[in-house]
């Protein structure tokens, strides 16, 4: 026998956990925001499910309604959606979100703001709750006046609003950046000079349309709406791979992850965690476990005692631009 068969014979069982800006997970799943991010009950459930991380639904200083429905539409290639950010505002989520503790895997916030004061403000009122870290979503394709419809999605409004967050809060800070931007390493480069301590790997693609050729209008209520699922994952994942080239942060890779097979092509194109957002949709939570226990068996086919060697390993590759 050759090594890698000695150690599955005698029931080798790789690591799959990873150190994401300091925040141990137990494997590198982490729910995608909008996606079953609503209740602490829910995080539960998934948490339960086999996340190793799970983030909840993007959190405004006042409630919003959001867009009129329709706002999310399966179509043959994944998903399109422009829900518009509806939350109950920070005062309720403090209220839902209080004693995070009964949540089996680190919880991270995902906050929005118009600009920099208000993502400083609803930090701050967040902070007594003990969230693992806070995301800045500065890349949604479809709200007007946040993500890049409000401007946030530059390098300079990234560093300042990163910056910003940055000085809220002592937790560690997530931007997550758009697939649209050609230049993605700069993006990343500046919410690195803000302070962030890691990038997420993207948001939704677009916007996008859809028409329903016998009523003669788009299928969403906003008209247009971000692209997610597996039409999004090519992209996603050569945006991982750019912005691993491009800083020296740990990055979420998210995108159209739905199989163990895809999480680790997001780990070798440089991602340290993967987020599973469409997935969940079209599988239920269950996918976690799913995901986790297909990655578990390709790094004993691959001979990978620990997911973390294998991190960036499409990198190593030569004649790759």
């Amino acid at each position: 026998m050759n090594m890698k068969t000695d150690r599955i014979a005698a029931g080798f069982e790789p690591d799959l956990s990873v150190s994401l800006a300091g925040i141990r997970l137990a494997n590198p799943t982490v729910l995608a925001s909008g996606i079953l991010g609503t209740t602490k009950a829910l995080l539960k459930r998934v948490a339960e499910c086999g996340a190793g991380a799970v983030t909840i639904k993007s959190i405004s200083l006042a409630p919003r309604d959001g867009h009129a429905n329709p706002t999310i539409l399966a179509f043959d290639a994944g998903l399109i959606n422009a829900v518009g950010y509806s939350n109950p505002g920070v005062e309720e989520a403090c209220r839902e979100f209080s004693g995070l503790s009964d949540v089996a895997a680190p919880v991270f916030a995902s906050v929005i703001g118009t600009h920099a004061g208000e993502f400083v403000e609803v930090i701050g009122r967040m902070e007594p709750l003990g969230f693992a870290a806070y995301e800045l979503p500065l890349s949604c394709p479809h709200t007007p006046g946040y993500g890049t419809m409000g401007g946030q999605g530059t390098p300079q409004a990234t560093l300042e609003i990163t910056k910003a967050a940055r000085s809220a809060t002592k937790k560690p800070v997530f931007v997550k950046i758009s697939p649209n931007m050609p230049a993605i390493g700069e993006i990343a480069a500046a919410a690195r000079e803000g302070g962030a301590d890691a990038i997420t790997a993207v948001n939704s693609l677009g916007p996008g349309m859809l028409i329903d050729v016998e009523t003669r209008t788009p299928v969403l209520g906003f008209g247009m709406g971000g692209v997610t699922g597996p039409a999004l994952r090519p992209i996603a994942l050569r945006c991982v791979y750019d912005v691993f080239k491009a800083v020296d942060l740990p990055i979420i890779g998210v995108g159209g992850v739905s199989t163990g097979r895809h999480a680790m092509e997001m780990v070798m194109a440089g991602a340290t965690a993967v987020g599973v957002g469409s997935a969940v949709h079209a599988f239920g939570p269950e996918v976690f476990g799913r995901i986790v226990g297909q990655m578990r068996a390709l790094c004993l086919k691959l001979g990978a005692e620990r997911l973390s060697d294998l991190i960036g390993a499409a990198h190593k590759q030569q004649g790759l631009p």
